[in-house]
């Protein structure tokens, strides 16, 4: 194995007690913490400036949000096993069963109850959003731009299997953006999906018995 290789894994062990404490100190920061697959959910009141999403519906400060974080050590694991690709559509479509699962608690689940819209801040907004309706926003703060940016490309650059090469070929494409979707427009975006999926499903029976 290559030195370059040996301190990679010496790394990304050291990310993973990193992400030990970051769970610990979630704790202090959010009023709980849901785990869903391959998603952490954190439940905390928003700072900053206030949000309107493209349904219309405000999120102003004080109101409570869904902050998603992806499970890094999940990733990492995944990554190791499969490759860059093959570990990014499984994050891809374990990411989508995670949405599903938060979808269907936002209105059972007495932690969730009080969440109003799901958010998160990420690099790889254009992989992550495909087909879940996720609005793009930018991070207003001049100086949270910069900690996310550095933050999220030493994860890049840590944990995926060609981060390195994808920070060098798309450096210019890979700025943090924050991710919005309030509660309704979630909700419509599943009963739509299920609505064709049942759809699709109908034509395919008529099909089979002419």
């Amino acid at each position: 194995m290559s030195t370059s290789s040996l301190m990679k894994i010496s790394l990304q062990s050291l990310w993973i007690v990193w992400e030990h404490i970051f769970d610990i100190l979630t704790q202090f920061r959010s009023k709980s913490v849901q785990k869903y697959g391959i998603c952490k959910l954190l439940v905390r009141q928003h700072q900053g400036k206030s949000m309107i999403c493209q349904d219309g519906h405000r999120i102003v400060v004080g109101d409570w949000v869904g902050e998603l974080h992806l499970d890094n050590r999940q990733v990492l694991r995944l990554s190791r096993t499969f490759g860059a690709d093959r570990a990014g559509l499984r994050i891809a479509r374990m990411f989508r069963d995670a949405m599903k699962q938060i979808n269907l608690e936002l209105d059972s689940h007495p932690e969730l109850l009080k969440v109003q819209a799901l958010t998160g801040i990420t690099l790889l907004h254009r992989g992550i959003i495909h087909g879940i309706g996720f609005e793009q926003h930018p991070i207003e703060s001049k100086w949270q731009q910069r900690f996310y940016k550095r933050y999220l490309r030493l994860l890049l650059r840590v944990l995926h299997p060609e981060g390195n090469q994808q920070m060098q070929n798309s450096s210019e494409k890979l700025f943090p953006m924050r991710l919005v979707i309030s509660k309704q427009a979630l909700k419509e975006r599943f009963i739509s999906r299920e609505n064709g999926h049942q759809e699709r499903q109908n034509r395919r029976k008529e099909e089979a018995i002419s």
